[in-house]
């Protein structure tokens, strides 16, 4: 929920990390750190979130300097000191604070055909699958495949032999080698890279020079395939997130100027032409149009807006001119805060996630072990076991047992439900949010503004006078309330539709508390509540409709009433039978009348009602439910207004609805919902299944096969080869498992 206070974030751009164990490395390193309190990488847009209690910039200096040491081919980049518009990789504009988002690509070592990309090493990383990096890549492999082909046709003496292998060995894994090298210079050994060269070495030393070359191969065809399905990943997560707008037209005098939206004040007028985003939120003060707002809600059909109506930063103009009175600056402006949302989310981390980093982190040790005691032990037991068959098992063991499929799977099939479910206008600001949607068993809503539109509309006119028609009743309530601003009084004369003459009115006169005397065409009209009719003791009708009611009397005879009341929303019953088919109990809790709240909660079909109840009354309620409810099971909470934050916050997950919700109900929800849509809620759990259910299909998938796997290693019947299908393989069919999720049925 809210930060603690004094603690500060820094952000910092991780250029050309390409693969997760090399995350989890940096993650894990910086975490350990004096002076840092949490740290969490983003393998999927290439950040670390850390926090510090105090700014201080020699932690930085020694945070940068621990990534370096960690991983020499990350360039670690501030993304508030990139300059802005400047030629920086082929001339992108970075936005400062936000380049990350949208730009990955730009900013990513693979797109571009830098040789230097990784800065001072100059050293081609084996997971560099950019433009300029596959090619190379692809050359060297090919050049590889060509000299193991040539080394096994010609069956030379065993010297030149191993020479051509040699060569073939050192062109397409030489740089895997360097690195597990460098990583066990500084003191890190358990690492793929450590694992790939052990095999491959030892492959070579029992005498098995063409599969000594086939394993690196592979393993670099593999690494080249989940490097381009990573990217393809980040490309449509990112794609859908480019909300981003690039310029606003300021209006300066008669001309308007091209700024950045950063530079726009608020209360500054703006010109949003056809075809451009919307970049600041604000008033439309001249001009028609309609804009697509799916970007922000989800929602297809445009919606139509003129002069007086609010827009939001995200939303499409389509057809018309619009002039806009900047009413929020860019950072506290909605596109700002979705995109802050999201670029925050993986720093949450699910469960599932933070269980897998820990099962590597431990996992690699013990099968390094493993594999020793396998080379080591039957030898010296079983007699006439040889060491190159035993050494060459332990080698094909430690192949197989390479922890990249999980660790890579994992977190992209968390951040591909956050995407799906932003694709569909939900807002979900962390993975353990989204884990926790699975567990949910109690939606408790609130009323207004969230089943409801939380405006007021004539509902029913029963008229009691004879020869007064319905048309009458309400064109004499309408005069009546001509000079009022409540909202019941101008849902009257919405109702009523036509133009007001005020000549027919004189003699206003509002009694508090009661209602209004005034006098229409010379007649005297009484529009209130039963107390003004009790106080000018007039006898009224008791009204059949649940809502407000405003009595009407001419001349001191009773006419009628009329009947306003809130409207439900139209897809609010179809989300409450839909959380019941999922088997999930369904609550109202609502500061109305108590009439009003089961009116409603019946109309819905509702299991319970609790009514007439203020903001503190609310969390006591939630306090009951998290009494009765089992400890796996988790309480919704799904509200909108100002006076919902604390419940928000006291709920397992706190939903906002954010087209109309309130800035305070938003930062306090877990998941906010764009398009106000009840329904939504049903499908953020539906995502959040479908996202676990892939994520434990790849935990299961990778951990079967390798435990197949490894036992007929052991047993000498798997290969090399089956081995680095077991590795790499199952890692390129868990990533495109895991993009599956971004599919939104």
């Amino acid at each position: 929920m809210a930060e603690a206070t004094g603690k500060m974030k820094r952000e910092l751009v991780l250029d050309g990390l390409d693969c997760a164990s090399c995350a989890m490395k940096i993650e894990d390193g910086v975490k350990k750190m004096e002076g840092v309190t949490s740290c969490s990488v983003n393998f999927v847009k290439q950040t670390l979130t850390y926090e510090t209690d105090e700014e201080n910039e020699q932690l930085l200096t020694r945070v940068k300097n621990k990534i370096k040491k960690l991983e020499p081919h990350v360039k670690v980049l501030e993304p508030n000191k990139k300059l802005r518009g400047t030629a920086h990789h082929e001339g992108h504009d970075h936005h400062a604070g936000h380049n990350h988002e949208h730009g990955h690509d730009h900013n990513h070592p693979h797109d571009h055909g830098h040789e230097d990309v990784h800065g001072e090493e100059g050293h081609s990383h084996s997971h560099d699958h950019g433009r300029g990096g596959t090619k190379v890549m692809a050359i060297r492999l090919a050049m590889g495949a060509v000299l193991t082909a040539v080394g096994m046709i010609v069956h030379a003496n065993s010297v030149v032999e191993l020479a051509i292998f040699l060569a073939a060995y050192l062109v397409v894994g030489g740089d895997i080698v360097l690195q597990a090298v460098k990583n066990i210079i500084r003191g890190q050994v358990f690492d793929e890279y450590f694992l790939m060269s052990v095999a491959t070495i030892g492959a070579f030393g029992v005498g098995q020079y063409p599969e000594g070359v086939a394993v690196m191969l592979f393993y670099q065809v593999g690494e080249m395939f989940q490097g381009i399905a990573v990217n393809r990943s980040r490309k449509s997560i990112s794609a859908m997130m480019d909300l981003r707008p690039d310029y606003a037209n300021l209006k300066v005098g008669n001309d308007t100027k091209r700024v950045d939206p950063e530079e726009v004040q608020v209360g500054d007028h703006i010109v949003v032409k056809p075809g451009e985003k919307v970049p600041l939120d604000g008033m439309v003060i001249e001009g028609n149009s309609m804009v697509d707002t799916s970007a922000l809600t989800g929602e297809s059909v445009p919606r139509e807006i003129e002069k007086g109506q609010e827009v939001l930063s995200g939303f499409i103009n389509k057809n018309g001119v619009l002039t806009i009175e900047v009413s929020k600056d860019f950072g506290e402006s909605t596109v700002s805060k979705i995109l802050d949302l999201v670029q925050n989310a993986s720093s949450k981390k699910a469960p599932t996630e933070n269980f897998i980093t820990k099962f590597a982190r431990y996992y690699t040790p013990v099968v390094v072990i493993v594999a020793l005691l396998l080379a080591l032990v039957p030898p010296l037991i079983v007699s006439g076991a040889a060491f190159s068959d035993w050494i060459y098992r332990a080698l094909i063991f430690l192949v197989i047992s390479c922890p990249c499929a999980l660790v890579v799977s994992i977190p992209l099939g968390f951040f591909g439900g956050i995407g799906a479910a932003s694709k569909s206008g939900i807002l979900i600001k962390g993975s353990n949010y989204l884990e926790a949607l699975n567990d949910v068993k109690y939606v408790v809503f609130d009323k207004t503004g969230t089943l409801t539109k939380g405006s007021f509309k004539v509902s029913d006119i029963h008229t009691s006078l004879e020869g007064l028609g319905k048309d009458q009743l309400l064109e004499i309530a309408a005069y009546a309330e001509y000079h009022s601003t409540h909202p019941i009084a101008e849902s009257i004369r919405t109702a009523f539709g036509r133009e007001l003459d005020e000549a027919r009115i004189e003699g206003y006169n509002e009694i508090s508390g009661h209602g209004i005397q005034v006098n229409v065409d010379g007649k005297e009209v009484l529009a209130g509540n039963t107390k003004l009719m009790n106080k000018e003791s007039i006898h009224f009708e008791q009204p059949a409709q649940v809502g407000t009611t405003v009595h009407i009397s001419v001349d001191h005879q009773y006419a009628g009433y009329i009947t306003i009341s809130d409207e439900v929303k139209e897809d609010a019953a179809e989300a409450v039978r839909t959380l019941k088919q999922m088997g999930k109990t369904t609550i109202m809790l609502t500061g109305d009348a108590r009439s009003v709240g089961e009116e409603v909660g019946r109309s819905l079909g509702l299991d319970e009602v609790h009514a007439e109840l203020l903001p503190q009354n609310k969390v006591e309620e939630i306090e009951k439910l998290d009494r009765r409810k089992s400890p796996k099971e988790k309480i919704v909470f799904v509200g909108d207004g100002i006076n919902d934050t604390p419940v928000l916050a006291r709920a397992d997950v706190g939903i906002a609805m954010g087209g109309l919700g309130s800035d305070a109900a938003i930062e306090a929800a877990d998941v906010v919902i764009m398009t106000d849509e009840p329904s939504k809620v049903a499908s953020a759990i539906h995502i959040a299944k479908r996202t676990r259910r892939i994520v434990w299909q790849n935990i299961i998938f990778a951990l079967g096969v390798k435990g197949i796997f490894l036992l007929l290693g052991a047993f000498g019947i798997a290969t090399m080869w089956e081995a680095v299908f077991s590795d790499v393989g199952v890692t390129i069919i868990a990533v495109l498992n895991a993009m599956r999720v971004l599919k939104v049925r």
